[in-house]
C-alpha cells in the first residue's frame, strides 16, 4: 500500500454487500475499513430478509398445523394450536440480533476497521465520515458504495409506523390486525400476505397494475394467485391505486382507478402494509464531488466491472455494489458484485452474470426462478431471430411430494429451441427456492437441455421435479 493513503480499501455501507466485499479484500491482502451509519448488515440481516424468513418459518408451522385434512391424510390428529405473537416476533428478533453479532465479529476477527457514521466521498479518493465526536477525513486508494435501499412510499401515503407502515416497521411483527391492506403484490406483499393469513388476519391485496404478481412468469403467477391467494382470507383489487392512505383507527384508503386516476372506492382497514418495492439510498452520498450523476430515482451507474461512471466513463478508483446500482435488488447479487468488484481492484478482471442469478419468494408453498420469464425469452429470441419452448413437469407426479403430501407445484423450464439452451427456468412448490439453484448453476454454465436431461438426480426427491423437465424437453424437442 502507498503511504499516502489510510487504507487500501473504504466501504460505505456494511450490508451484505459490503461485508462480503470486506472479507474478500482482507482475503486478498488489502488493508479495508467499513463505514455504516445505522445497523451493521444493512436491510437484509435487519429488516428484511433474515427476520422476515423467521417470521415465515413460524408462521408457515402454523399454517401447516391447522391445516388438518392434510394432517389427518398422513394420520395425525390434533386438537386445537395455538401461538402467541410476541413469541414469534421474539424468534425475529433474537435470529437478527445473532446475525448482527457474527456479522460484526467476523470483520473484527479479520481486522477490518468498523467506523460508526455517516459516509460520503470528499474528493478523490477522499472519504469524510460524520461521527457522533464530529467529522474526520480518510483516504483510500479505492472506494467502494454500498448504501443499499430503502421501501419505496408513493406520495399520498402517509406512514405512521404503526397502523400505516412498511416492511421495516412489519418485520418487528408488533400486532395482528383483524383486517389488513398490503399495498403492492411483488414478493414482499406476497411473503408478509402468507404470514399475516396464517395467524388470522383477513388481507386485502391492492395492485395498481393490471396483473397481480407482475414480475413473476404468468404461468407461474396464475398458479400461485390459485394456491397463495384464492384459498385464503385475502381479497383483490387489481388495477387500483391506493392515491391516499391515512393512518388511524380506522385507516382511510382512497382507491383510484390505475388509469384514469378517479377515485372508485372508499377502504377502512385496520391496518395498511406499503410494499411497493425500494428505492435507492444515494441522497448525501458526495458523488457530486467526483461529478457522478445518478439515474432516476437515485440509482449508481456503473459498469460492468462495477466501476462507477460519469458521462459514461469510469471514475478511477470508485465502485458500487447492491441495490443503490439498480442491477437486481437481492442481498446474494450484492455480495456477489462485492467481491467482483475487489477483482477488479486487484487487476482481474470479473462481470457478475445477472441472468444466471435466482430468487425466491419464502410463501408456503414457495416460489423460486432464475433467468428470463416466457414472455422475456420470447422478447429476446425475437430480437437475436431464433425460436423459443417451454415445458412443465408436475409435483403431483413425484414420489417424494407424494409422500410428503405436498403435491401443488409446477417446474417450468424455458430454452431456446436450436441450441437447447436453458433461458429461465421457474419453480412454484415444495422448497422451490433450495431446488432453483440447480436450474442457476445450469444457467451460468449455459448448459443445454440435451446435457441435462442426462444427469442422474437422487431417488425420490424433490429434484426430480427438474429431471423430468429436462427429460420432457428433449422428448419434445
Amino acid at each position: 500500500m502507498s503511504q499516502s493513503f489510510d487504507y487500501d480499501l473504504v466501504i460505505i455501507g456494511a450490508g451484505v454487500g459490503g461485508h462480503g466485499a470486506a472479507i474478500h479484500a482482507v482475503n486478498c491482502g488489502l488493508k479495508t475499513a467499513v463505514i455504516e451509519a445505522a445497523d451493521m448488515g444493512g436491510t437484509c440481516v435487519n429488516r428484511g430478509c433474515i427476520p422476515s424468513k423467521a417470521l415465515l418459518a413460524a408462521s408457515g408451522r402454523v399454517r401447516e398445523l391447522q391445516d388438518t385434512h392434510h394432517l389427518k391424510a398422513l394420520g395425525i390428529q390434533l386438537d386445537k394450536v395455538a401461538f402467541d405473537r410476541q413469541t414469534i416476533a421474539d424468534h425475529a428478533n433474537t435470529i437478527v440480533a445473532k446475525q448482527r453479532e457474527a456479522l460484526v465479529g467476523s470483520l473484527k476477527r479479520l481486522g477490518v476497521d468498523t467506523i460508526h457514521g455517516w459516509g460520503k466521498i470528499a474528493g478523490q479518493q477522499k472519504v469524510s465520515v460524520t461521527t457522533t465526536d464530529g467529522e474526520k477525513v480518510i483516504t483510500a486508494k479505492d472506494i467502494m458504495l454500498a448504501p443499499g435501499s430503502v421501501p419505496f412510499v408513493p406520495p399520498g401515503i402517509e406512514l405512521d409506523g404503526k397502523t400505516v407502515f412498511t416492511s421495516d416497521d412489519a418485520v418487528r411483527l408488533e400486532s395482528l390486525p383483524p383486517w389488513i391492506a398490503i399495498v403492492g403484490s411483488g414478493y414482499i406483499g406476497l411473503e408478509f400476505a402468507d404470514v399475516y393469513s396464517a395467524l388470522g388476519c383477513e388481507i386485502t391485496l391492492i395492485e395498481a397494475l393490471d396483473q397481480l404478481m407482475p414480475g413473476f412468469d404468468p404461468d407461474i403467477a396464475k398458479l400461485a394467485q390459485r394456491k397463495l391467494i384464492t384459498p385464503r382470507d385475502i381479497e383483490t383489487k387489481v388495477g387500483v391505486l391506493a392515491k391516499r392512505i391515512t393512518p388511524g383507527s380506522p385507516v382511510v384508503i382512497e382507491l383510484a382507478d390505475a388509469k384514469t386516476k378517479e377515485i372508485i372506492e372508499v377502504l377502512e382497514v385496520d391496518a395498511c402494509l406499503v410494499a411497493t418495492g425500494r428505492v435507492p439510498l444515494t441522497k448525501d452520498l458526495g458523488l457530486d464531488a467526483v461529478g457522478v450523476e445518478t439515474v432516476r430515482p437515485g440509482f449508481i451507474p456503473i459498469n460492468d466491472h462495477m466501476a462507477v461512471l460519469s458521462h459514461g466513463e469510469p471514475v478511477p478508483h470508485l465502485w458500487a455494489i447492491g441495490d443503490a446500482t439498480g442491477k437486481l435488488m437481492l442481498a446474494h447479487a450484492a455480495a456477489a458484485q462485492g467481491v467482483a468488484a475487489v477483482e477488479n481492484i486487484c487487476d482481474r478482471p470479473r462481470a457478475v452474470d445477472y441472468h444466471s442469478i435466482p430468487a425466491a419468494a419464502f410463501t408456503h408453498p414457495e416460489i423460486g426462478f432464475v433467468g428470463l420469464t416466457e414472455p422475456a425469452a420470447k422478447e429476446k429470441g425475437n430480437v437475436e431471430g431464433f425460436e423459443i419452448a417451454a415445458v412443465r413437469s408436475y409435483f403431483k407426479g413425484n414420489a417424494k411430494a407424494i409422500a410428503e403430501g405436498e403435491t401443488d407445484g409446477v417446474a417450468k423450464v424455458i430454452y431456446r429451441q436450436d441450441t437447447g439452451e436453458v433461458l429461465g427456468v421457474h419453480i412454484f412448490g415444495l422448497h422451490a427456492s433450495d431446488l432453483i439453484q440447480e436450474a442457476a448453476n445450469a444457467i451460468a454454465q449455459r448448459q443445454a437441455i440435451q446435457d441435462l436431461a442426462f444427469l442422474v438426480h437422487a431417488h425420490p426427491t424433490l429434484s426430480e421435479v427438474l429431471d423430468e423437465a429436462y427429460k420432457r424437453a428433449v422428448t419434445t424437442h
